[in-house]
């Protein structure tokens, strides 16, 4: 059979031939040009690094700068502060998102969760094997030895970050102080300075002459570093899980009686437990407060009045006294089950925050410690100091030599023994118990917890 085209048929058979091949052609390219640009845009778009925190208010300001200015600083990582609350509660989820699956890359925790994370087995990839596997330069010695020293394993691996970290420091309202006929230019060196001076601020009107925040941190750990004597056996709980609380002691029971005396006189006013007394400082209620060396940002910001810093006081017949204060504050830690990309992108971030330029910049601006030696240096060569005095009086704390009774506090289940201590204390400022009735019973019930977490970590 033979089969027969005309020339008009033939000429519309191949142009549907072309336009096919055309169209194809174009099909072609545009699916070429879609993957080229899905792979160049997947290229482009940064890491993301999530960083649970539990900075509020002015500091909270601090962490956000910080974080645009790492992420302004280079194109491949970008991390993504949140707010959890408070550090307790920071902890919490941190933890209950572990074991979920969906962990945040970067936790903030303050000191006496270290232990708990020490020993959260498999949960936590040390900040050393961080920075080694991404190639990152990191020394350990470059921060300052009592700071990276809280932070760092018997085996000597450093298993944190060192990020806000603060110390117990002093302050007072010089218009007050003048108010009440006292030296602007003084600050009370010892207890029994602390307590006359509150006399005099009574008696000139103030409502409330002397306040503490962290109740347990400054008045019974920093203080017992301050004096040399022990919080805790074991070198405070660096020796072994076996340690045991010993802040019963004469001196602890002097202590808080005085301060029971001064509550009821009116000399000393409990404004609550954590940070909450802050503001009643910030506000000019209260004209001396002892607190963390990290509310500096906050009396700057809000203060409507001028205030001094100075070193805590202390009991002048005790030997070896002052010594130096320990620890505040935070570390960030890293959890464990991330990408090698996120890693990298922590470790970057890390080095970032470890620049004495913007350690130096973040000590300037809240009062944390410089955390390294050379943002020591460089934020003393800018006259920062000389212009602000007693904005060095933390670092300068921190920096003298340190003994196994004052290196810090290190224990297990440390969240929940310091809110025993709180709430056996506030039965003093109450009066329903003696001064060592309530220590005792903290000591006892705190060693309870220590067993438990001794017991299940064998």
């Amino acid at each position: 059979m033979t089969i027969k085209f005309n020339q008009a048929d033939i000429l519309h058979r191949y142009d549907r031939v072309s336009h096919y091949g055309v169209f194809m052609t174009i099909k072609l390219a545009a699916l070429a040009f879609a993957a080229a640009f899905s792979l160049s845009a997947q290229a482009q778009t940064p890491t993301e690094i999530q960083w649970w925190h539990s900075m509020d208010g002015a500091l909270n300001d601090w962490v956000v700068d910080l974080t645009k200015q790492f992420n302004a600083s280079q194109t491949a990582y970008k991390v993504i502060p949140t707010y959890k609350g408070e550090y307790d509660q920071s902890v919490a989820a941190g933890i209950a998102a572990y074991r979920a699956g969906n962990a945040p890359d970067i936790l903030q925790v303050f000191e006496v969760g270290t232990a708990t994370m020490m020993y959260s087995r498999g949960a936590i990839k040390s900040v050393a094997d961080v920075m080694k596997d991404a190639g990152v330069k990191f020394d350990p010695k470059a921060y300052i030895h009592a700071v990276a020293g809280y932070y760092t394993a018997p085996n000597g691996q450093m298993l944190s970050m060192p990020f806000n970290s603060s110390t117990t420091v002093f302050y007072y309202n010089k218009d007050a102080f003048k108010s009440a006929g006292l030296d602007p230019e003084k600050a009370p060196t010892t207890w029994p300075e602390v307590v006359s001076m509150a006399a005099k601020l009574k008696a000139s009107g103030s409502a409330c002459p002397f306040t503490t925040s962290w109740m347990t941190w400054v008045q019974v750990e920093s203080f017992s570093a301050w004096h040399n004597v022990n919080y805790a056996s074991k070198n405070n709980g660096f020796g072994g899980l076996d340690a045991r609380l010993e802040f019963n002691s004469p001196l602890h029971v002097r202590h808080f009686e005085n301060l029971g005396n001064m509550a009821k006189q009116g000399l000393f006013v409990y404004k609550g437990r954590a940070s909450k007394p802050v503001s009643s400082f910030a506000s000019g209620e209260c004209a001396m407060f002892a607190g963390s060396s990290g509310s500096y940002a906050s009396f700057v910001r809000d203060a409507k009045f001028k205030f001094a810093e100075s070193t805590l006081p202390y009991y002048p017949d005790v030997p070896g006294a002052p010594q130096n204060t320990i620890i505040g504050g935070a570390s960030l830690w890293v959890f464990s089950g991330k990408p090698v990309e996120h890693y990298k992108g922590v470790a970057n971030f890390f080095n970032f925050l470890s620049d004495p330029k913007v350690q130096s910049a973040s000590h300037m601006r809240t009062g944390y410690l410089p955390i390294t030696m050379a943002a020591f240096k460089l934020t003393e060569e800018s006259g920062f100091y000389k212009k602000n005095p007693g904005t060095d009086v933390a670092v300068n704390q921190m920096i003298r030599k340190t003994t196994e009774k004052s290196r810090g506090v290190r224990l297990g289940n440390f969240p929940q023994v310091r809110a025993i201590v709180d709430e056996e204390t506030e039965q003093i400022w109450s009066g329903k118990k003696t001064a060592k009735q309530a220590l005792d019973d903290a000591v006892r019930r705190g060693n309870e917890l220590l067993v438990k977490f001794q017991a299940a970590n064998k």
